[in-house]
């Protein structure tokens, strides 16, 4: 019978744990990295010499191995996390200034008090206008699956509508596709899922957050921008239900003076679908730079639930329906204090913030 290679494989063990705990930097750590856990390590080495071993003996001494490089590996990177704790603390400590030196009288005063930004104070209106119709407030994550940001909105692979968004991956392939998401829509998926776990239809809710977009700013656009959504799953919901809690945002929220329009649209995940509009309140309908002299503000989308989306996660269609719509946080602080363009949000110019303050 072949002498399994794999004999000493504790004790090398120990010594590879015992030399991962020896290390004193993270670039002492970096340079040891290949030794240990690379190409020419020893771990390596016996992974190579297994071919010479009877395939019963092959099957236990890999599995033997695989264990211990696992158990080598997960101590390399907790020792790569404490590294970099201690190298950061000592970053700090060494950038801290003693101010015990500081000479009062220098300091101007009164000093500023930092308060929300403009962007922050719309979302909170925005929250306290859905709450008063009787909407519940829920988040989500920011970094989503390609599950929950496309394909359980009827947006599968190579589906034509994955165009509509410039996305940002921040890993692609196996196990699955990462992405920064593109719309607060997942959050209704994640909704909707726990809805049906727990047995607690129907679903009143908005969902403010962050969202990312490969868009080139302009007056209109952000890359990093801000929406709201909404979602209504109950029994007996029409499009009619959907163009009245609009109506009744538009009114509650930018005042009788603005209309607002819904005209045909598309949207994977609903439908029918419509483009929800207002009345630009930088010229109210004259037509000017920001409304691309239409008069009018593409403010979001909406539309009746697809049925895919409701068999996506679970949801009987027969027994319920809903509707969903969603828009720009950003875009209506715009429109409510009429900014020309929506980049200011975002340059940090304090003469602009302090007039929110």
């Amino acid at each position: 019978m072949t002498t399994s290679p794999l004999e000493q494989l504790t004790e090398q063990t120990a010594e590879l744990l015992a030399s991962i705990e020896a290390l004193a930097t993270i670039e002492a750590l970096r340079e040891a990295e290949a030794s240990l856990t690379g190409k020419r390590s020893i771990l390596s080495t016996l992974q190579k010499s297994l071919g010479a071993l009877e395939p019963d003996a092959r099957k236990a001494a890999g599995a033997e191995l695989q264990e211990a490089r696992r158990v080598v590996e997960s101590a390399l990177e907790a020792r790569r996390v404490l590294l970099l704790r201690d190298a950061r603390r000592a970053s700090l400590e060494a950038d801290r200034l003693d101010l015990g030196d500081v000479i009062v009288s220098d300091v101007h005063w009164p000093l500023s008090i930092g308060h929300p930004g403009l962007v922050a104070l719309t979302q909170r209106e925005l929250e306290d206008v859905f709450v008063g119709m009787g909407f519940s407030v829920a988040d989500g994550p920011e970094v989503e699956s390609d599950w929950f940001n496309f394909e359980a909105l009827n947006i599968p692979p190579g589906h034509p509508a994955r165009g509509l968004w410039d996305t940002f991956y921040v890993e692609l392939g196996e196990p699955e596709t990462v992405v920064l998401r593109t719309h607060t829509s997942p959050t209704q998926i994640h909704l909707m899922e726990h809805a049906v776990s727990t047995n607690t239809l129907p679903i009143h809710s908005v969902m403010p957050g962050r969202c990312y977009r490969r868009d080139t700013p302009d007056a209109r656009h952000l890359v990093g921008f801000h929406q709201i959504e909404g979602l209504v799953v109950d029994r007996g919901i029409s499009f009619g239900d959907l163009a009245g809690v609009i109506e009744t945002f538009t009114r509650a929220y930018f005042g009788p003076d603005i209309a607002s329009r819904l005209r045909p649209g598309y949207f994977p995940f609903t439908e029918p679908s419509a483009e929800f509009e207002v009345t630009c309140t930088i010229c109210h309908g004259d037509g000017c730079r920001t409304c691309s002299d239409t008069g009018w503000i593409e403010l979001g989308g909406c539309g009746v639930l697809d049925p895919a989306v409701l068999e996506a996660v679970g949801i009987d269609g027969d027994e319920w329906s809903g509707f969903a719509f969603g828009f720009g946080v950003d875009r209506c602080a715009q429109m409510r204090h009429q900014l020309g363009d929506m980049r200011a949000l975002i340059e940090n110019d304090t003469r602009f913030l302090g007039q929110f303050s």
